[in-house]
């Protein structure tokens, strides 16, 4: 999943940006509002992550412009601001959560899942087959037999079984995996799927990572 954080304090953003990618998100970043904006309608965020009191435009000018925009991706406000009155606004401007700061990073983290799973028909679990893919806690197993992934090839994971059954095309991937400086000219995305292949399929009889040439790649127990 990939999400925009926007925050100008750079060690809150540099421990945001760990944190995050830690936890299998692509993470791109701004610290200005009006940058932020901007890379919000542009790109195909997941999610947003972000502070009120920022340069070039607030956070508050920065929500509500976004959802004047018709954007509906769930943004939640991480600031310092505890007032009542700070929070109304915030939560009447347009976003979905308010986090005030300081905070704890397993509470960031359980608010923008949360969030993710808001209006989808996942809950805590993905089930295909044998495979299962618990989304809380990140643990993956077939048949009962843990699978241990990087951060990286769980996220790849993720984004398939969300879209279970459906072709994803290399661009899809690119876009809600990997984060802006990914080089869309690299077979980075076929040598995840092949690390996938060898962790979740190798081993089984019924394989359920399948490619469509010329078009991408699908997560299906039917072959």
């Amino acid at each position: 999943m990939r999400v925009l954080v926007v925050e100008d304090e750079p060690r809150v953003l540099s421990f945001l940006d760990r944190g995050l990618s830690e936890a299998a998100f692509a993470v791109d970043s701004a610290c200005r509002g009006d940058e932020a904006l901007e890379l919000a309608l542009v790109h195909p965020y997941d999610a947003i992550v972000l502070d009120l009191m920022l340069p070039g435009k607030t956070g508050l000018e920065v929500v509500r412009e976004f959802r004047d925009a018709g954007r509906s991706t769930p943004i939640l406000i991480l600031t310092a601001r505890d007032q009542l009155e700070d929070r109304v606004r915030g939560l009447d401007s347009g976003a979905d959560d308010y986090l005030v700061k300081p905070f704890a990073f397993a509470e960031l983290l359980a608010r923008l899942r949360c969030l993710l799973r808001r209006g989808t028909a996942i809950a805590s679990a993905i089930q295909i087959a044998d495979l299962h893919i618990d989304l809380l806690t990140r643990r993956v197993s077939r048949a009962g037999n843990r699978i241990d992934l990087t951060p990286k090839e769980y996220a790849l994971l993720e984004f398939l079984a969300r879209h279970r059954g459906q072709v994803v095309t290399r661009t899809m991937i690119a876009e809600h995996v990997w984060d802006m400086n990914f080089d869309s000219f690299t077979n980075v995305i076929d040598v995840y799927i092949r690390y996938l292949r060898r962790k979740v399929d190798q081993d089984y009889e019924n394989k359920l990572i399948h490619t469509r040439r010329g078009v991408g790649y699908v997560l299906s127990e039917d072959p």
